[in-house]
């Protein structure tokens, strides 16, 4: 079966705070679908967007949504309903991979190294910061991408405005220790493991500007890394999307030390597609152009069995 003789439907835009990076994802999905002579409809998703799926006869889904409603499970559920294969991870893979919090905890059961982390509620937000997080420290809401409502607080007194920041786009901040190091991100493709990215922001860290603004950020493929710890890095990343039963692409995101030890940050289950994108670099590694690649996602999306899991 040829990903020519469905009809495609690109879900993308949506109504997080992520939705323009979104809409540039599904634009180039949408583009490189046409390029290969597919028949598609583009959505931009809203809460009408069961009848607009029916209303295009969509068979098979393309999801490029990210942040709410997109990555955490909620589009996934409503394709199950309707019956119609998509692209990605299944909803509960999507539900823990969105939240920081279950994820981190989950890395803890299986023994995964991740850095060291603790858990507040927005409401009851602590006065300063806790002794046994020293600056710098890592301050991000529990359910965004995008690095969206993160900083890096390197003196005490940033806490609050840091805390309150992270606190606008979720009930729970996450506190995180800061990893000194290099930033690494394992793209994956199904079960392959794609060429390490290393990333090298202009800036202080690897923050909205720096992954969507041209010329902010080096990336550099494959990362400078030797084979051991590549391959030690990729099997990390392995482990994380079975343990959570992900499916299609996915993208784990490292911190390595400057002595070589890997951390986990998070799993994105569903992978920036735009031109500036993580995932489409480590493909493109790989050998597989950006075309090559939006197919294959459509076609691991049509191989599952039935679009129930």
């Amino acid at each position: 079966m040829t990903i020519t003789s469905k009809r495609i439907g690109v879900l993308y835009g949506g109504m997080s705070s992520e939705r323009e990076v979104s809409r540039e994802s599904g634009r180039a999905v949408e583009e490189s679908l046409r390029r290969q002579g597919c028949s598609v409809a583009s959505i931009d998703v809203d809460r009408d967007v069961a009848e607009r799926i029916r209303e295009e006869g969509i068979e098979v889904a393309v999801i490029a949504l990210h942040g709410r409603w997109g990555e955490d499970g909620a589009i996934q559920g409503l394709l199950e309903i309707l019956g119609i294969p998509y692209t990605g991870s299944g909803i509960l893979a999507s539900a823990i991979g969105m939240n920081k919090v279950t994820t981190k905890q989950l890395l803890g059961h299986f023994g995964l190294p991740t850095p060291k982390f603790a858990v507040f509620g927005a409401a009851n937000p602590p006065e300063v910061l806790p002794e046994n997080f020293p600056s710098p420290v890592v301050v991000k809401p529990a359910t965004q991408g995008s690095t969206v409502g993160v900083s890096v607080v390197e003196r005490a007194e940033e806490f609050p405005v840091a805390f309150r920041e992270a606190a606008e786009y979720d009930p729970f901040v996450l506190l995180e220790e800061y990893i000194p190091g290099r930033e690494i991100t394992a793209g994956l493709l199904g079960e392959k493991a794609l060429p390490l990215v290393e990333i090298v922001p202009k800036g202080k860290f690897y923050d909205f500007q720096a992954k969507y603004t041209k010329g902010m950020t080096e990336y550099i493929v494959p990362a400078r890394l030797s084979g051991t710890e590549t391959g030690g890095i990729q099997e990390l990343a392995l482990r994380l999307y079975r343990a959570l039963g992900c499916e299609g692409c996915a993208r784990v995101d490292f911190r390595v030390t400057p002595d070589g030890r890997p951390y986990i940050l998070e799993i994105n289950t569903v992978p920036g597609m735009t031109e500036t994108s993580l995932l489409p670099k480590a493909a493109l590694a790989a050998g597989m152009d950006y075309d090559a690649l939006v197919s294959r996602m459509v076609e691991m999306a049509l191989e599952k069995k039935g679009a129930a899991r």
